[in-house]
């Protein structure tokens, strides 16, 4: 069989598996940023009618995938596969809702880069041929990751100038292989897995300087691997450096030889909240990339206004553990490429 690799790390998907449909969901803050009006569905509290916050992320991730097959014209058992992961511990917000939802399921851990993780997996699934139809899913919760791996909010607690807002969110993307791919507007061409790469950094408030380092190597290895730069992307996005963490992209890939077309870089991080929000360094969480991919970046693609996207979630692989030993925080970004069909095949 001959080999789909290119170079290292990247993976050329040959059958170009097709997205059939996405939907994205947030939480009243993220609504009143530049972006709110994209989102499929905004939830209008905190606990969104659920018992706990916790409950609560899992209904908005059950809410995401639900309308994504609805979008698709598709029924919940339809879908062969469920790709998901979340922040909380042992991915219960995935868990729980792949439990209601009855969908065959892996669970995934990428942190923050959870949703390109599943959309990295998921497109080699579908190119292999060993799935028609999967959702590849991620969310978040403010309330649920402030109380796991800072301090309850009760408390009241002052945040540092680094710190980033993590987003109430989610996003979900049916991925198709055979002959229903073939009619999708959206091709998925590429996918790149990274390493996990720690230069340090122990400061749980600055997660941007955590994650910067993987997202310009795993940036750095595509490029390498496909011979592709910058002017070959409409946009490369990334998910949650935030404000600073994106600087330090830049920085870091000027130091490898890379000079950034910065009206190219769209970090989601960054751009999800605005300036008068007080974010701080902006957003951050799994469900950062993944409503932003689904509310902002798809339907361009989709509608050919963007014809070729990276797309790049990273995570900071920390733990409430890890960081009550001591330990310094290693970052981790997947990518994969998007690419809009000017033509379908009759």
């Amino acid at each position: 069989m001959m080999s789909r690799r290119i170079g290292r790390q990247t993976v050329m998907l040959k059958n170009a598996p097709g997205v059939t449909a996405w939907a994205s969901v947030a939480g009243q803050k993220e609504h009143d940023g530049p972006y709110g009006a994209l989102f499929d569905a905004v939830i209008s509290d905190e606990l969104n009618g659920e018992s706990s916050f916790e409950a609560a992320e899992r209904s908005i991730l059950e809410k995401a995938i639900k309308l994504c097959a609805l979008k698709a014209n598709r029924k919940l058992d339809e879908v062969q596969m469920l790709l998901a992961g979340d922040l909380l511990n042992q991915i219960i917000s995935a868990g729980f809702a792949a439990r209601n939802l009855a969908i065959p399921f892996y669970g995934l851990y990428g942190a923050c880069s959870t949703m390109s993780e599943s959309l990295s997996l998921g497109s080699m699934i579908a190119d292999g041929g060993f799935a028609d139809r999967m959702i590849c899913a991620t969310c978040s919760h403010f309330c649920t990751a402030e109380r796991q791996y800072r301090a309850p909010l009760e408390l009241g607690n002052q945040r540092t100038p680094t710190a980033q807002w993590t987003v109430t969110g989610a996003g979900a993307v049916m991925v198709s292989s055979g002959a229903a791919a073939r009619q999708d507007r959206i091709a998925l061409t590429h996918t790149t897995c990274g390493r996990v790469i720690d230069l340090g950094i122990t400061d749980q408030n600055n997660m941007g300087a955590a994650m910067a380092p993987a997202a310009a190597d795993t940036l750095t290895a595509h490029f390498d691997d496909t011979g592709r730069g910058f002017d070959d992307f409409d946009l490369v996005v990334t998910g949650d450096l935030g404000i600073l963490g994106r600087e330090l992209l830049i920085r870091l890939l000027d130091e490898k030889g890379i000079r950034v077309k910065e009206e190219r870089l769209f970090d989601c991080g960054s751009e999800i909240f605005a300036k008068r929000q007080d974010t701080h360094c902006g957003g951050s969480g799994c469900g950062c990339a993944a409503s932003m991919l689904c509310a902002h970046i798809l339907p361009q693609l989709y509608t050919g206004r963007l014809k070729r996207v990276l797309f790049m979630a990273t995570g900071a692989l920390l733990s409430p553990t890890t960081t009550m030993q001591g330990e310094s925080i290693p970052g981790v970004a997947h990518a994969v490429v998007f690419e809009h069909r000017e033509e379908i095949p009759g």
